[in-house]
């Protein structure tokens, strides 16, 4: 798989940081439509609501948004709605010019929307040329169903929903995918210092019948472990049973980063027992050949099982 970033610096989200975003060109119509209105809303006051599933780019796209603004100098404030308090939420949050990016907004408990409600209306009622704090909220759970379930004001539901935007996850827009595998492996090919890999049909097969219930998340970590091990089959062969295990109970809770230790636990045992195989169990060559210590590798055949195996 070549890496193809091209010069459009733009339209797919990929990495969630705070200071700086950065986008891979699409060929998906759903993210070229959505990466289209983008410049018309930084230029604007309007609150945006960006729905969408965990892991599917809400953070980089409202940060998209600020760095379109025309006052990127200004600062991007990023809250975790999870665990924030009333106290938390102060008129000092509300800077001239900034963009505030309300993580998870549906997890807000009612007093801290309250509280929330009675700042965002203090300050569009404040008048005079001050500009506004722009207001960017994401939320992983449909918001119209909180309300009627009394989860969520409904007063505060339309004052941050002026214009929202659902964000398609990866299985629909799987066009996607090569282009975004490739930055990844591109990513960490550069971090680990080792060549971009080139997948096998069959890997990139898998990955186009995967359903990708991480989303972007869990595609960089697919990406992470085959470059991180060296070998795309023993990278594969643990992340094949944790995709095919994820497909079949696709919509229940799963915790990425557990997926991703496993995945990276599996690939780590397949590769020392095939290098253990090749040095007929050597542990000495094993160990030089894996670049590791002697002592580290009698650790980690002791975690895999294999403690009392091999020749010293």
């Amino acid at each position: 798989m070549e890496q193809n970033l091209g010069q459009h610096e733009s339209l797919l989200p990929v990495a969630e940081g705070r200071n700086h975003s950065t986008f891979v060109e699409a060929v998906s119509p759903t993210m070229r439509a959505l990466e289209a209105v983008i410049p018309e809303l930084a230029h604007s006051s309007v609150p945006v609501l960006l729905i969408g599933e965990p892991g599917t780019g809400k953070r980089t796209i409202a940060l998209r948004i600020h760095e379109n603004s025309g006052v990127v100098e200004k600062p991007f404030e990023l809250i975790d709605c999870h665990e924030l308090s009333p106290q938390a939420l102060s008129k000092d949050r509300l800077l001239v010019g900034t963009s505030l990016y309300l993580d998870e907004i549906g997890l807000l408990s009612l007093e801290c929307q309250q509280k929330l409600f009675e700042l965002i209306s203090q300050d569009g009622a404040s008048g005079g040329s001050r500009k506004q704090v722009r207001v960017i909220c994401g939320s992983s759970q449909d918001l119209e169903a909180e309300v009627r379930a009394g989860n969520f004001r409904e007063d505060l539901y339309y004052r941050l929903s002026g214009v929202c935007l659902r964000i398609p996850p990866l299985r629909q827009r799987k066009e996607d995918l090569p282009q975004l595998m490739s930055f990844f492996l591109g990513r960490y090919s550069q971090a680990f210092g080792r060549p971009i890999p080139e997948l096998s049909t069959s890997t990139q097969k898998l990955f186009l019948e995967h359903s990708w219930p991480g989303n972007l998340t869990e595609l960089e970590a697919a990406a992470r472990a085959i470059v991180a091990v060296g070998d795309e089959s023993m990278a594969m062969a643990g992340l094949r049973s944790l995709m095919m295990r994820s497909d079949r109970h696709n919509g229940e809770k799963t915790s990425l980063k557990e997926a991703a230790r496993a995945a990276s636990r599996e690939a780590e045992r397949e590769l020392i027992l095939k290098v253990l195989t090749r040095t007929r169990w050597n542990r000495r060559r094993a160990a030089q050949e894996l670049q590791i210590s002697y002592k580290a590798l009698l650790y980690k055949l002791k975690q895999i099982g294999y403690g009392e195996y091999g020749a010293s």
